[in-house]
C-alpha cells in the first residue's frame, strides 16, 4: 500500500493490525471494517530511514434506529419486554413519538446515514406496517428485524431493506437451530442476513440471549462462537443487555470482546448517553465496532443532541483510509 505524506513524498507500508489486548498482529488488514491500524514501515519515511510506526484510525460508523411496537415509534427499555400472553404491565417505556417510521428513515436518508436499523417490537400488523413504511421512504438503507424467519425474510427484502436480522429464530432449546440458520442463509443469501446476537452477562460471560432477552440460551460469546457464526452472516449486531435503555453507560468489557474477536462488521447497542461514550467504544472496540444510540438522543425524547452525533460520524467517515 502506498501513502502520500506529503505531495513529494510517498513510502511503500507493510501493514498489520495489531489488537492491544495481544501481541500477535492479526494480519490481512481490512478498512471496510473499519480496525485501528498499526503500520510498520521499512524504508523512507519523510526524509527518515529505517522502521517507523503510524497509527491511524478508520472511521466508526453511527447506526441509527426506528424501534416499532405497537405501529408507533418507541423507545423501551428492552429486558422489560414479554411476550404478549405475559400481559406489558412491567413494560417500561422512555419515549414514544408522534412522527412515523417513515419520517425518521427519510431523515436518516437526508442525513447519508446507512445500516440502520428497523426493529419490530412484536409481530402486529400496526408494526408490520409500519417498518414497511420505514423501508419505501429509504430503501437498500436500513435493515429489519423483529419475526423474521426462512419464510418472510425475502418479503422484506423485496420491500427495501438491505438486510435482514435475525435471532430467537435460529436458537432453539438454548443452543443454535444450525438448520434454520443454514436454510436462512441460504434463502436471503449471507451478504443479506444479520444475526443478533445481544447478550447478558451470566457468571462472568455473555450469554446470547433470545424471545425478547428473556430466555438465556447456552451460547457465549466468544471467538469461536463468533467466528463459526460469522460463516453464515455478512454483520453481527449486539445489545448488551444489562445496559440497553437505561442510560447508565456502555458495557466496555462487551465492545471490547467485539472489537478482538468478530471477523465481520458488528454493531453495539446499549448504554450511550454521552459523546465521550461514543469515543470509549471507539477505543474499547479498537476502531472495529459500529455504535447504535437509542434513548439517549434528543429525537427520542433524551438529552444527547443528534446533529452533535450526525457530525461525530461524518468526522468518522472522514478518517476512513
Amino acid at each position: 500500500m502506498v501513502l502520500s505524506h506529503n505531495p513529494s513524498e510517498q513510502t511503500s507500508l507493510t501493514l498489520t493490525r495489531q489488537s492491544p489486548f495481544s501481541a500477535s498482529p492479526l494480519y490481512a488488514a481490512d478498512c471496510s471494517f473499519r480496525p485501528l491500524l498499526l503500520i510498520e514501515t521499512e524504508g523512507t519515511i519523510c526524509g527518515s530511514s529505517g522502521t517507523k510506526k503510524l497509527s491511524i484510525q478508520c472511521g466508526v460508523q453511527f447506526r441509527p434506529c426506528i424501534d416499532i411496537h405497537k405501529g408507533k415509534v418507541k423507545q423501551i427499555v428492552g429486558s422489560t419486554l414479554q411476550d404478549s400472553k405475559e400481559g406489558e404491565s412491567g413494560l417500561i417505556t422512555n419515549y414514544e413519538s408522534d412522527k412515523s417510521a417513515a419520517e425518521y428513515a427519510k431523515m436518516y436518508k437526508d442525513d447519508s446515514l446507512t445500516g440502520g436499523h428497523v426493529i419490530m417490537l412484536g409481530a402486529d400488523p400496526l408494526s408490520q406496517s409500519a417498518a414497511i413504511e420505514a423501508l419505501h421512504a429509504y430503501p437498500g438503507g436500513l435493515q429489519v428485524g423483529g419475526g423474521i424467519n426462512s419464510s418472510n425474510a425475502l418479503s422484506y427484502i423485496d420491500e427495501g431493506a438491505s438486510h435482514v436480522i435475525v435471532t430467537s429464530y435460529v436458537f432453539s432449546n438454548g443452543q443454535v437451530d444450525f438448520e434454520r440458520l443454514k436454510e436462512l442463509a441460504h434463502v436471503v443469501g449471507k451478504h443479506r442476513l444479520v444475526l443478533d446476537l445481544s447478550c447478558r452477562k451470566k457468571e462472568d460471560r455473555y450469554a446470547v440471549v433470545t424471545d425478547r432477552w428473556q430466555k438465556f440460551t447456552n451460547v457465549y460469546l466468544d471467538k469461536k462462537v463468533l467466528d463459526f457464526l460469522a460463516n453464515y452472516a455478512d454483520e453481527f449486531l449486539v445489545h448488551g443487555v444489562d445496559v440497553e435503555g437505561k442510560k447508565l453507560g456502555i458495557d466496555e468489557e462487551l465492545v471490547a470482546l467485539l472489537g478482538r474477536h468478530s471477523p465481520i462488521p458488528v454493531t453495539y447497542a446499549g448504554g450511550v448517553t454521552t459523546m465521550a461514550d461514543l469515543e470509549r467504544i471507539k477505543v474499547a472496540g479498537i476502531g472495529r465496532v459500529d455504535v447504535t444510540v437509542g434513548s439517549a438522543l434528543d429525537i427520542f425524547g433524551g438529552n444527547l443532541p443528534y446533529k452533535d452525533v450526525v457530525a461525530w460520524h461524518s468526522q468518522q467517515e472522514a478518517l476512513a483510509l
